[in-house]
């Protein structure tokens, strides 16, 4: 699928009541192509298709505009792409952002600026709620990979006042200058965890997601599904790019994701995925991660 393809079907409501309610017109067309909708698969709800609707307001150099609304638990939309940069946050539970080579799972205090044309999925994990800003294509940091981004109180203040709708031109402009200068980058990975092709290694994969704490070496697994363990080591290497003890840690560290969203203590995260301490946890979450538990979900005050 190209980036540059504009579909706009099945919007749920459409471009049409957008614009009708909000006063969508030829202000958009310059800074952001057709306005909502770019890149939506055909017959599939776009993201403003559900929940509340808050208006994009056109600046006079067409620069930002701001989405909210609802994402009831296992909502997810299927692989789309908007033709402007979108800075994509969580106001309430978790949000996972899906590219060809890893995910995100983003509670309220990070977000991932996704550049324009950029193929993504995103999905509710558990009841959330999104707020998405919208930035045009000539504006922004310049990065050309997603990023993530700290939530500051700032950064969480200026999204809000830019939903406004009575703001004068001038007046907005400035925020969205401060908007954009209050992106700072947080070294945080994807996640990647890649499926594997050959039943044997595909069922091994099936039954650590189910129960990621499974500490069996692959010789006991390679008993369970007809496979020697070096059979079943080269199986990994070769469709995982990634050796068992590796491929394990990252499903581990994805699986301890929603349980320190939770809050639940650092200790009983790690026993949960399959770590005997605290402190052994923690090391792997850095090594995937690129930065400690505490760092990726820090309190929020």
């Amino acid at each position: 699928m190209s980036p540059d393809r504009h579909d706009t079907d099945g919007l749920d409501g459409g471009l049409g009541d957008l614009g009708d309610g909000f006063g969508l017109g030829d202000g958009f067309g310059d800074g952001f192509g057709d306005g909502f909708g770019d890149g939506q698969v055909p017959g599939r709800p776009g993201p403003f298709g559900t929940g509340s609707r808050r208006a994009p307001y056109a600046t006079t150099n067409g620069a930002i505009f701001v989405g909210s609304f609802s994402m009831p638990h296992n909502l997810a939309f299927p692989t789309h792409w908007h033709s402007e940069h979108q800075l994509a946050a969580s106001t309430k539970g978790l949000i996972r952002i899906g590219i060809e080579h890893g995910s995100w799972l983003l509670p309220p205090t990070r977000a991932l600026w996704i550049p324009a044309g950029t193929p993504h999925t995103t999905a509710a994990a558990g009841d959330a709620a999104m707020h998405s800003a919208f930035i045009g294509p000539r504006h922004g940091p310049g990065w050309r990979d997603p990023t993530v981004v700290a939530i500051t109180p700032l950064l969480r203040a200026l999204i809000d006042h830019l939903t406004r709708t009575d703001l004068a031109a001038d007046a907005r402009a400035r925020s969205e200058a401060v908007l954009l200068d209050e992106l700072h980058p947080v070294p945080v990975t994807s996640i990647n965890v890649p499926e594997l092709r050959d039943p044997r290694a595909r069922e091994v994969a099936r039954r650590l997601t189910a129960a990621p704490a499974d500490n069996r070496p692959l010789a006991a697994w390679g008993a369970e599904v007809g496979a020697s363990a070096r059979t079943l080591a080269r199986l990994f290497a070769v469709e995982a790019g990634l050796g068992f003890g590796q491929w394990r840690e990252r499903l581990r560290m994805r699986a301890a994701l929603p349980h320190l969203a939770e809050g639940l203590p650092t200790a009983s995260v790690a026993h949960r995925v399959g770590y005997a301490t605290a402190s052994s946890f923690t090391a792997a979450f850095r090594r995937v991660m690129g930065v400690t538990p505490r760092e990726y979900f820090p309190v929020r005050r």
